[in-house]
């Protein structure tokens, strides 16, 4: 990657039972492509009396995306939908103009020990489709697009790239890819990439030139048609980015939205309890205090 313009290190944060490392925003890089929050979850070593439960809280004008390396999650929102996510499967919700989900440890772990390791994706939406309806997709493991080139492992998790299509809906063009290999040896895929790119070290290390990264960086380049570097034995990494918006999107809490207006009625619309609700569930987040980035 011969143009890294920024480097990023992962921030722990704990949020209850677990850490989770943020990695994007971040105060000189707000976004990558339409990428506008990423965060590492664990891995965390959850005892039998310790679990996931984060309660029914509101999105507006993104998408998420989950996706496991370990664990499970028991997914349910306002739409009625009620859906474990297992490693290497997606979890790809859109918000539009709201939804409300809460993320818990199933039933059946909740008396167990159990690990907990993930990432968990913000893509903001086009302008235009900020206030679409909201829907959910679920695509399991099986169907990600999967293959081998020169002994190096590609997953295409969602969007476009090599040629290959996720069967992940997306709505702007993008791409978030896993890269895996055993042995050292040099990648170059810039080619197949486009817009704005980052690199995630998630395990083993990368070089670049006659520097060496190591796990839990962001490595952002602004131009994804230079993405080359040299990825050593054992090494996991995670390829995401795409064309950024024209317009600027802003975050307040779990709201994203090109225009503060949204933001501040869905702000009120949360206060007053108005969205709609997650069936079974009666707790709620509350709002926090934090400005709009």
């Amino acid at each position: 990657m011969s143009n890294i313009s920024l480097i990023i290190e992962e921030r722990a944060a704990n949020i209850g039972n677990f850490m989770v490392g943020r990695l994007l925003p971040f105060r000189e890089k707000r976004a990558v492509g339409p990428f506008v929050f990423i965060d590492h979850m664990g891995p965390a070593h959850l005892s039998d009396h310790e679990n996931m439960d984060v309660p029914p809280h509101p999105h507006i004008g993104l998408s998420t995306l989950t996706f496991l390396f370990e664990g499970s999650i028991m997914h349910r929102d306002s739409l009625g939908t009620e859906l474990e996510i297992k490693p290497g499967a997606v979890n790809w919700m859109t918000a539009g103009k709201g939804i409300v989900h809460s993320e818990r440890t199933p039933e059946y772990l909740r008396h167990s020990d159990k690990m907990l390791h993930g990432l968990q994706i913000w893509v903001a939406l086009p302008k235009e489709l900020e206030q679409m309806e909201p829907n959910f997709t679920h695509v399991e493991a099986d169907n990600i697009p999967a293959w081998e080139e020169n002994g190096v492992s590609f997953k295409l998790i969602a969007g476009e790239a090599f040629g290959k299509k996720s069967p992940v809906p997306v709505y702007s063009p993008l791409y978030f890819i896993e890269i895996k290999s055993k042995e050292a040896q040099k990648i170059n895929i810039g080619k197949d990439l486009f817009g704005e790119s980052g690199l995630y070290i998630l395990e083993g290390s990368i070089k670049n030139g006659e520097h060496t990264y190591d796990p839990r960086q962001i490595l952002i380049t602004t131009e994804a048609s230079l993405c080359e570097f040299e990825i050593a034995a054992n090494s996991t990494v995670y390829i995401f980015g795409g064309e950024p918006f024209p317009e600027e999107h802003f975050i307040f809490w779990n709201f994203v939205s090109s225009d503060k207006n949204l933001i501040e009625k869905a702000k009120i619309d949360w206060t007053n309890q108005t969205f709609p609700k997650v069936p079974g569930e009666t707790e709620f987040v509350p709002l926090p205090e934090p400005r709009i980035r």
